[in-house]
């Protein structure tokens, strides 16, 4: 079959050419904007993700220093409550009263009263920090106290009549029962 085509139908399929070409670039125009935005999208969103994944490094990194302090923090504290009690219980062993019949030291100064002492080798132990002898200690004798420089005397608190008796001394009710 042979067609025959007119100059003016040749003009009017020239135009829709011209017109369909105008509208393909038009399209293609958008659908270039279009991927243009897309990759731009996915570029933010990249750098975004990344971001936010060296952040997340960062944060498990300190978290992990925070870790290690808290746990050297807690060790401290349960060293420290560990002592605390070792203390409160050691004051409160010196704090109670003493038993009976259990001798302690009296370390006099010229003859004066210095310090109280569980007993003679801690008096004696104490007096050398202060410059005595360390050993050497005799009897006091008959010289008066106010001529030594140190004496240790022992004693007994006696719980039942809350008083003191010398060790060297004998226990003797006085007389008329009077205390």
């Amino acid at each position: 079959m042979i067609r025959i085509v007119t100059g003016a139908r040749l003009a009017a399929l020239q135009q829709d050419a011209d017109g369909a070409r105008a509208r393909a670039r038009e399209i293609q125009g958008a659908a270039d904007r279009a991927y243009a935005g897309h990759l731009r999208t996915v570029y933010d969103l990249t750098a975004d993700a990344e971001a936010a994944e060296r952040a997340a490094e960062a944060n498990r990194a300190d978290a992990e220093i925070l870790r290690e302090i808290l746990e050297r923090t807690e060790a401290q504290l349960t060293d420290a409550r560990a002592t605390v009690a070792e203390q409160v219980a050691r004051i409160e062993a010196l704090s109670a009263p003493p038993s009976a019949d259990v001798p302690m030291a009296l370390l006099l100064y010229y003859g004066k009263p210095h310090s109280i002492h569980p007993d003679r080798s801690a008096a004696y132990a104490y007096a050398a920090t202060l410059g005595a002898p360390s050993s050497g200690w005799v009897p006091v004798g008959e010289r008066p106290a106010t001529e030594l420089r140190w004496i240790c005397m022992s004693f007994i608190y006696d719980a039942g009549h809350d008083h003191f008796r010398s060790v060297t001394a004998p226990a003797v009710e006085p007389s008329g029962g009077a205390l």
